[in-house]
């Protein structure tokens, strides 16, 4: 028997031999087509085709030979996997803190040229890095992932092993790469960012000669759509690219278009690295993807592994899907924890609770009134119409503890109307702005009156436009300079300049974070702004002016202001206004019951965890509504 390569197809020429029924029967489960003397499969993965075939036949004790293609196949793949296994012994000694002290010792002088001294942690984690080559960083939120990179991709530059930097990730994620990257080493990056604008300027940028910018920026959707353009980009001779998925939770997704888009692009490099807070997000799966782009056609999570960990998955033995994580996978990560940062603990006020103003106590006890009415005779059958009911209703009641006003616009897929039925709530809500101000805006004029006296920055976070434009608003009135980010804030974007940079996301926050630039007010969107915008070096007051279920969104939030660079010596402070008797109380005890169990959960290196960034919904105001109302607990 002889085993022959051709382009994509695998041969198996059999001749004379004599195969057993049981024998063809597999090739045939294997993909092979034909019969008797020769058996032929189309291959996507000629490595991994070719190894199963072979050991098969070995299983099997079945004499064969094999050609010249496939005998350098197989080289190749003994050579990878001798490659792998070093690698992972070598990953696995450092983490141990068994490391070669000469070679150690000639990494850290060369961290003492950095302009920014690196943490007692990033070293260890630009070191393990550095040493694996492809690795990934899981280390919390707000630990320097960012600068522990750029550290890495300096070395790599200086040794002639790459001349730029390839960062994919959310556009969010853009400006803190390029300031890091200054901040780090000492120059401009000269970035390009590939994202929006006009498609075929942005194409363009893929066949300028490399050298011009430093550092490209590019979104996941973008590279979704220009994958092809970037591939013959990353082949050129000239270009040595280090690539970064920041954020790479995005990528979860088998067979999603992000992660096949970023496979396939990213096939020429040799270096590549994967940051995220957040490896694990709802199944063990998530990871198959991240090693998959590290490591392609030789991951250290074979095709057996994979299907081993589903099947421990799908049967709750989770000890033994750690165990096999921790002997594939163990050695290609770094993971920080937020204990290890040194930071100072961050100061958690007392929610300071309020008394509704007059108008507004009588229209949420209305509102109320008429849900608890309502849901006394809940006898719809179909469930996503009573689901999207409950949700619509807390967001009302959310709604109601923000800004009364907020109750007259249109929720999606939310169509009853609460309001019109009662002439009296209709009538206080439509005039509500010409009798009173909120008793929360009220209580925030003076706290913020405060901080102002003694030169604090302050960020103020609502979940509601109406309500950040209404602060926003009362704000300018009485003299104070304040700016706003939200959705529809633009973002910095190099290929359309035809935005005034002061007006983007990234022009407010460099304001906002100058210490005497006379900003010191920054009204802000959780959804818009939780991620990737540090403010931690100027600012360490925020105000929750309301909150939503959303726990992923809150401890994003915490972290703008208490992170690596500026917390190890100044407190963090944390302010919450609740109107007293409301579902405030509720929402935050609940958001504390969440936080409380994630953090625990995310301090341990192979947990699960659902801490998606906006891909899937939660359906916390639907279970809160079932809380609260069906069962009655907000009678108690």
């Amino acid at each position: 028997m002889k085993i022959l390569i051709n382009d994509k197809f695998i041969t198996l020429e059999v001749g004379d031999y004599n195969l057993k029924k049981y024998q063809t029967s597999q090739l045939h489960f294997y993909g092979f087509k034909g019969s008797q003397e020769s058996y032929q499969k189309e291959s996507s993965d000629i490595p991994h085709d070719l190894k199963k075939i072979i050991k098969y036949l070995d299983l099997e004790n079945l004499k064969y030979e094999i050609s010249n293609d496939a005998c350098r196949i197989l080289e190749e793949i003994n050579s990878k996997q001798e490659n792998l296994k070093e690698l992972r012994k070598l990953g696995g000694d450092i983490k141990d803190g068994k490391i070669n002290k000469d070679h150690f010792d000639t990494f850290l002088t060369f961290l003492y040229t950095l302009p920014r001294r690196l943490k007692s942690h990033q070293v260890k984690a630009a070191y393990h890095l550095y040493s694996v080559r492809n690795g990934a960083n899981f280390s919390v939120p707000g630990s320097g992932k960012t600068s522990v990179v750029l550290a890495v991709y300096e070395k790599l530059r200086i040794e002639g092993l790459c001349n730029m930097i390839f960062v994919a990730g959310p556009p969010s994620s853009f400006q803190p790469w390029q300031n890091e990257f200054e901040e780090t080493l000492g120059r401009d990056s000269k970035a390009t960012i590939l994202s929006g604008g006009n498609k075929d300027i942005r194409k363009s940028e893929y066949y300028r000669l490399p050298g011009q910018s430093e550092m490209y920026l590019s979104s996941f959707q973008t590279i979704m759509n220009d994958y092809k353009d970037l591939l013959k980009f990353f082949r050129q001779h000239e270009l040595q690219a280090f690539m970064v998925v920041d954020e790479a939770h995005y990528m979860k997704q088998i067979g999603g278009r992000w992660a096949d888009a970023l496979l396939q692009a990213s096939e020429p490099l040799k270096y590549k690295c994967i940051l995220t807070g957040t490896p694990i997000p709802k199944s063990y799966k998530d990871l198959f993807n991240l090693f998959d782009f590290l490591m392609p056609g030789l991951s250290p999570l074979s095709e057996e592994d994979k299907m081993e960990i589903a099947l421990f998955e799908k049967n709750k033995k989770n000890k033994e899907v750690k165990k096999l994580l921790h002997n594939r996978i163990g050695s290609f990560f770094y993971r920080v924890r937020k204990k290890d940062l040194g930071l100072t603990p961050a100061n958690f006020h007392d929610p300071n609770l309020i008394r509704m103003n007059k108008i507004e106590f009588r229209i949420y006890e209305l509102l109320k009134a008429k849900i608890f009415e309502l849901s006394q005779d809940e006898f719809l059958e179909n469930s996503e119409i009573l689901s999207n009911l409950w949700k619509g209703r807390m967001i009302r009641m959310r709604q109601a503890t923000s800004y009364p006003k907020l109750l007259l616009g249109a929720i999606e897929n939310y169509k009853e109307d609460l309001i019109g039925t009662q002439a009296e709530l209709s009538q206080a809500i439509s005039e509500y702005d010409k009798n009173e101000l909120p008793g929360k805006l009220e209580f925030l004029t003076a706290l913020v009156g405060k901080l102002r006296k003694d030169n604090l920055k302050v960020v103020i976070w609502s979940n509601f436009i109406g309500t950040l434009k209404l602060i926003t608003s009362h704000f300018s009135r009485m003299g104070w300079k304040s700016k706003l980010i939200y959705g529809r804030t633009p973002r910095r974007n190099d290929l359309d300049s035809s935005i005034d940079d002061e007006l983007t996301r990234e022009g407010i926050r460099d304001e906002f974070v100058k210490p005497n630039s006379g900003l010191d007010i920054l009204i802000a969107n959780p959804a818009a702004c939780a991620e990737s915008i540090s403010l931690h070096k100027t600012c360490f007051h925020s105000i929750y002016y309301d909150l939503s279920y959303n726990c992923a969104q809150y401890l994003q939030s915490l972290d703008r202001i208490h992170r690596v660079g500026g917390s190890e010596d100044k407190e963090a402070n944390y302010y919450f206004l609740q109107y007293e008797n409301s579902l405030d109380q509720d929402i935050k005890e609940n958001l504390d019951l969440k936080a409380q169990k994630m953090y625990s959960i995310i301090e341990q290196d192979y947990e699960i965890y659902n801490l998606d960034m906006g891909e899937d919904l939660i359906n916390d105001d639907e279970d809160a509504y079932k809380r609260l109302f069906v069962n009655k607990q907000y009678e108690k």
